[in-house]
């Protein structure tokens, strides 16, 4: 398991491209007229090392005494953050936003009254090109100020449009505020829950979501307040497993940006996570044209705007591509090929190990198990549910459910009997703590504990009475997140068949596809 560092600064330097680290050498060199510093020291110390250790640093670098290392970190913590503010980013809308800003203030301390109105405008005017409420509400405010405060006869009737603004604006933030607030409740909802698991959790988050629905009109919504919205519906329908319903409103997701190229840029990690949430709704609900259209959409804007996006939305671009180039290996049922990404993964995860969420670190372990355990190598797949199990965190009660849930089911295949009684136990318990017990999982845990006594000529009518059984289910939306966290059914029709589920996916998929030929 990657260890991680809490140092900030060490963070920071390590959070840093070649460019960066060369501007930030210039930077404090044009403002010190020198580069022969303690705190170049120090930023060159930390650059060398792969893990923060403090005695280490102070042995290597014996001009730095430990009473000063304190002051010294804080120092070129500030001078960083000051020499990446003099990187110019002109595809950062806050960034510009903000220095027009900081140079309407000037001007209107230095009593330029007008020089800065006519900047505020300008703020407005930007502001308003990219969606920027709250920078069009703040410029507003100060233009009232000016106003309340100088008679500047810079235009008639200014106080009358300027509360008139001010009153619509406000009325737009609130709504914002509502449904980004909604969209946020919901998803921390399913990070750390993942799917309702029965009628009690149907019913609160039903409850829930009417009663902080702001009303409104789709009509007088701005770009933000609409993808708000959209999003709120995504977690929603998905933590409800409607589907059909979570398809219609990521697509109404990416739409928003279709509609308005230009924000693909300045909102690209809410336009990748559109495209993310599109192409899980065309995996579960098992659309492969459509996931291939929304795949290449994807790679072609990652390609195209990459030297535009910062570490941050490469970071987001790695995850959510690569999570796709899995699911479409599940889909083809070529598990085996899907292996050969796992060696990037694991580069990238090392790469990023200090940008990454442990939440999706957990979702590429659970994938990679998945993909190994599809291919039949049941030893490579417990050693990465090992690694979800072993792990403690609070996050994805349901993945930590079924990584346990697959855990079992390989150690069944590889026919470790003499661990299997404790480990029906133990899952059992787990899942049944976390309320994550649906019916299928428990006629799972049935057939698992009857297995032992059955003879050979038993076993395989068995597995065909449970797929029959668990089949019934399909369709129940209490029990999808079973079939979607792990296909029993092709599993069962493995052992029934007496091939490896690979190809069972295999040929599901091509009768699929020439059906739909």
């Amino acid at each position: 398991m990657a260890k991680r560092t809490t140092d900030e600064l060490f963070q920071l330097v390590k959070s840093l491209s070649k460019g960066d680290k060369r501007n930030f050498k210039l930077f404090v060199k044009r403002q010190t007229g020198t580069d022969d510093l303690k705190v170049v020291q120090l930023f060159d110390a930390l650059d060398k090392m792969d893990e923060y250790d403090e005695e280490l640093l102070l042995q290597k670098n014996p001009s730095i005494k430990k009473q000063q290392l304190s002051n010294i970190k804080g120092y070129l913590y500030k001078q960083l953050l000051a020499g990446l503010r003099q990187v110019k980013d002109d595809d950062n809308i806050d960034l510009q936003l903000h220095e027009l800003m900081d140079y309407a203030r000037i001007l209107y301390n230095r009593g330029l009254y007008l020089q800065s109105l006519k900047t505020l405008e300008k703020i407005k005017e930007h502001a308003k090109g990219s969606h920027q409420l709250v920078f069009q509400l703040e410029a507003v405010l100060f233009e009232k100020k000016i106003e309340s405060l100088h008679i500047t006869r810079s235009m008639e009737d200014r106080a009358e449009k300027l509360a008139s603004e001010a009153k619509e604006l406000t009325d737009h933030v609130s709504l914002l505020v509502k449904v980004s607030n909604l969209s946020l409740q919901l998803y921390s909802w399913y990070i750390k829950m993942g799917h309702a698991r029965d009628e009690k959790d149907v019913s609160a988050i039903k409850l829930f979501f009417e009663t902080n629905l702001p009303k409104h009109s789709i009509s007088k919504m701005g770009f933000y307040e609409k993808m708000y919205l959209y999003q709120s519906y995504c977690w929603y329908t998905f933590i409800m497993q409607d589907l059909l319903s979570f398809y219609r409103y990521a697509q109404k997701w990416v739409d928003i940006f279709d509609a308005e190229p230009q924000m693909k840029i300045s909102e690209a990690g809410q336009y990748i996570k559109g495209l993310h949430n599109l192409l899980t709704a065309h995996f579960v609900l098992n659309n492969y044209d459509r996931y291939n259209e929304t795949l290449e959409q994807f790679e072609a804007f990652a390609s195209s705007h990459n030297s535009a996006l910062n570490t941050n939305i490469l970071i987001q671009t790695f995850v959510y591509l690569y999570t796709a180039k899995i699911d479409r290996h599940f889909l083809e049922g070529t598990f085996s090929q899907g292996l050969e990404l796992v060696r990037v993964i694991e580069e990238k995860i090392k790469e990023y190990e200090l940008n990454l969420d442990r939440h999706r670190i957990l979702v590429f372990y659970y994938k990679i198990a998945c993909l190994y355990f599809g291919s039949g190598d049941n030893e490579k797949a417990i050693d990465y549910l090992n690694k979800i199990i072993n792990w403690k965190v609070d996050l994805r009660t349901d993945l930590q459910c079924y990584a346990r849930l697959l855990h079992l089911i390989a150690h069944y295949e590889l026919g470790n009997y003499s661990i299997l009684e404790y480990l029906i136990k133990s899952v059992y318990r787990f899942m049944a703590n976390m309320k994550n017990l649906s019916v299928v999982e428990e006629e799972i845990f049935k057939f698992l504990r009857k297995s032992f006594s059955l003879q050979a000529k038993q076993i395989i009518p068995a597995f065909r009475l449970l797929k029959e059984k668990l089949e019934k289910y399909h369709d129940n939306p209490l029990e999808t997140r079973s079939f979607m966290y792990l296909d029993i059914i092709s599993w069962l029709e493995s052992k029934i068949q007496n091939v490896p589920v690979q190809q069972i996916r295999r040929q599901m998929f091509l009768g699929g596809r020439k059906v739909r030929a």
